[in-house]
């Protein structure tokens, strides 16, 4: 069957980098794609080892309140800071103007914020100083983050932009695994582990833009230069074409506040809800690091490309959803510590459908490319609410039960509540 004249001109658009005009070098798509898998092993091993094993570990030394409690106040207050950052730099970067682009002078400057704050979090000993730091911390990761992921808007084709997104999520699934396997060998020494991600945070700005092809000087670029009234006008949330943009925000906060119920308390579920000491819960959080990293690696790397093939976004988001949910169930029912193993590669194979295709989605219901840098950095806010409301509500179940089994029925209807909200958005498929 031939091509109509514009089903042909879509192909090609289909085919074009937005930045160029050109259609991308074979060379282009590897260094993006190595850029993305980086950038995202960096920033998330050293964030995760912290998040999830080595400040919990410590919370409970400090005497400064029950640790779950000191878990949740650090991330309710630092999510207003993160919140903030994600809009404002996503609208800084939009308006940029450099020899170096509009993107990347921000990601380097924000690995480095995000290094001293961590490393600030790692010795303050007091709530107030914990909450501070990592609320700056919060911060330095927005600054790179909000740039970062406008890229696949700004200079990525359509066609590829499944699979890009599936080596951004790849990145991140492993730097999860990772970082809960560098959490884990450092729980009981856990300042070597906070200086290595210290070092981590500090290279991971430079790291990923020299990997990532060179963008072009945005000096020349027409449009209104950045001014303070404008990024007070880019707090604005899109209002035309947006219907699809907030199913997409809200399937994605339901979707990532379920996963973090469960996931960013592995260490505590391990302890209270299965029976384990301190040590024993952290080798099987290791243990189930690495299943959730083969098997999310491989799901992954398959989910982008299959997608981009299609054509179809939603199908697999909804798998994902069903997936996560069945992994959640196993230790609900069966608490032991080979459920934990099991949930770990059912939720892995779920996860890693779901990162493959998450960023190609929310590329696709942007409502104007233009502001491509401020749209995401609001559907990245998703990110951040799910995790950081996630221990919350964790955090209230448990101190009102005295048990961790409630938090897994809510996980597993949050997930499913997403999946649900994703499959009414009508303009991709």
């Amino acid at each position: 069957m031939s091509l109509n004249d514009e089903e042909r001109e879509a192909v090609v658009a289909d085919d074009i980098a937005p930045d160029t005009g050109l259609p991308m070098p074979t060379g282009h798509k590897i260094r993006f794609a190595a850029g993305m898998i980086v950038f995202n092993i960096l920033w998330m091993t050293a964030g995760t080892a912290a998040s999830q094993v080595l400040l919990p570990s410590r919370f409970t030394t400090l005497d400064i309140g029950q640790p779950e409690t000191v878990l949740a106040t650090m991330n309710s207050v630092s999510i207003i800071f993160a919140l903030v950052a994600n809009v404002v730099f996503g609208a800084l970067s939009d308006s940029t103007r450099s020899r170096f682009g509009k993107r990347t002078p921000w990601i380097p400057l924000g690995g480095v914020v995000a290094g001293i704050a961590y490393y600030m979090t790692s010795v303050a000993t007091s709530l107030v100083g914990i909450v501070a730091w990592w609320s700056v911390l919060q911060i330095g990761v927005n600054i790179m983050i909000a740039p970062c992921v406008a890229i696949l808007s700004d200079r990525v084709p359509a066609r590829i932009r499944g699979t890009l997104s599936a080596f951004y999520g790849v990145g991140q699934i492993l730097g999860q695994s990772l970082g809960a396997l560098i959490g884990a060998q450092f729980v009981t020494n856990e300042r070597v582990g906070f200086v290595i991600g210290t070092v981590i945070w500090l290279l991971t700005g430079f790291i990923t833009i020299v990997i990532i092809p060179r963008e072009k000087s945005s000096l020349g670029e027409g449009g209104e230069r950045f001014s303070l009234r404008k990024v007070v006008m880019q707090f604005r949330p899109p209002t035309r074409n947006a219907r699809d943009f907030y199913l997409a925000l809200v399937g994605r906060m339901c979707l990532i506040f379920g996963y973090n119920m469960i996931m960013a308390y592995q260490l505590y579920v391990c302890m209270n809800h299965i029976g384990l000491d301190n040590e024993g819960a952290a080798g099987v959080v290791a243990e189930m690091a690495t299943i959730t990293m083969v098997v999310s690696l491989v799901t992954s790397l398959a989910s982008g490309p299959i997608s981009d093939r299609l054509g179809r976004r939603k199908p697999p988001i909804a798998v994902a959803s069903v997936v996560i949910a069945a992994g959640f169930a196993v230790p609900w029912l069966v608490p032991t510590s080979t459920s934990m193993l099991v949930m770990a590669g059912v939720v892995g194979l779920g996860y890693g459908i779901y990162m493959a295709v998450d960023q190609a989605l929310n590329v696709d219901v942007l409502p104007d490319p233009d502001e491509a840098g401020k749209d995401l950095g609001i559907l990245n806010l998703a990110n951040t609410l799910g995790q950081v409301v996630a221990p919350i509500i964790t955090s209230s179940l448990v101190i009102a039960t005295g048990s961790y089994a409630a938090i897994f029925p809510v996980a597993i209807a949050a997930v499913l509540v997403g999946a649900v909200v994703i499959m009414f958005i009508r303009n991709t498929r």
